[in-house]
Parts: C-alpha cells; structure tokens; sequence
C-alpha cells in the first residue's frame, strides 16, 4: 500500500474522529475536532502531491481519495446540521451534487473513461473547507463562553458569517456540478450510449 493511499485512510479515520469530538460538550473536544479537521484537510492536499511526486498513482488510491473527501466533507456538514448550525436543505444541495457526479465518475471509469476534475471543482472543494473551519470556529467561540452564552450581537454576526460561507459554498458547488456535466456532456453521452 502506498503512502498516499495510508494518507486517505488516515482522512477517514479522522473524519470520524471529528464526527465523534463535535458530539462531545466541552472547549477542548472541540478544539481537538478543529485540530483533527485541518490535519484530516491536509493529507487531502498532501496524498495528491505525494502520489504525483513519487509517481504512487494507484487505482485503490485513485478510488479512496474523492471517498475519503466525501466522508470528510459530507460528515462534518451533517454533524452541524444535527448541532443545528446550518440549514439542513443547503447540505441536501451539496451531498446530492458531490453523489451524483462522484456515482458518474465511477461509472465512467467502469467504462475506462477518465472524466477529469476542472478549476471550478477545486474552488468548491477549497470553499467546503474552508467553510466548514469557519464553523468550527464558530463552535469554539460558543464553547468559549459557555453557559453564559455568547452576546447577542455578536451571535447574530457569528451567525451571519457561517450562513455568508454556507450560501458562497453552495452557489460553488451548484455551479461546479453544472460546469461538469456540461463540459463532459459530449463523453458522457457516447459513454452511456455504448
């Protein structure tokens, strides 16, 4: 097994690692689903570099990697939205985006064809993290204060940025899945009329 592909088991493994710290009341358990998220986002980045470095291109890796994202990503999402952070129907949006297109690249791949990912998917993907980190924050803050609460005011601003993220993330994330299907529109249909 390669070292970029340990690097995808590892993000699955702390992608339930975060899921598991969210649940658990107290600063530190969140400050530690923080932690283990920006490491969890790193391997994301890093297993791709490894592999192109040290030419470690596998299928298995090929295949856990955008699982592994996914896992992360969707994860994490559904977790504030049980913490009712964010509005469940933006999450619906994202997790029928990133099914439907990750269920097209398997399929096509089964037909040996590669449908590559484009800007427009990386900038979704960078806006997911980051998105997600900003919440994270925010879930740090409101422990900060704790029983007493966070102000009002400042709840409402809080409150403001993580629905600003959430929105920038969406509208990243519709206008990927339509800039992919439109620009493999041609491959995708001689695929499926084969």
């Amino acid at each position: 097994m390669t070292v970029p592909t340990k690097l995808s088991f590892l993000r699955i493994a702390l992608a339930f690692l975060v899921f598991s710290l969210l649940m658990v009341p107290g600063l530190p358990a969140k400050a530690a689903a923080l932690v283990c998220f920006l490491i969890a986002s790193l391997t994301d980045w890093l297993d791709g570099w490894l592999a192109r470095r040290w030419n470690q291109v596998s299928s298995l890796g090929a295949l856990l990697d955008p699982i592994a994202d996914k896992i992360l990503v969707l994860g994490t999402f559904l977790a504030f939205v049980q913490l009712e952070l964010i509005p469940a129907w933006m999450v619906l949006v994202i997790m029928v985006r990133e099914l439907l297109i990750t269920g097209v690249r398997l399929f096509a791949a089964s037909r040996a064809v590669v449908l590559s990912a484009a800007r427009e998917g990386k900038n979704k993907t960078v806006s997911q993290m980051l998105t997600i980190a900003v919440v994270l924050v925010v879930i740090l803050i409101r422990e900060y204060y704790g029983a007493a609460g966070v102000p009002q005011a400042m709840e409402r601003h809080l409150m403001d940025i993580v629905l600003g993220c959430m929105w920038v993330t969406v509208v990243l994330t519709i206008v990927s899945g339509a800039s992919f299907f439109w620009r493999h529109r041609l491959v995708l249909w001689e695929t499926v009329s084969r």
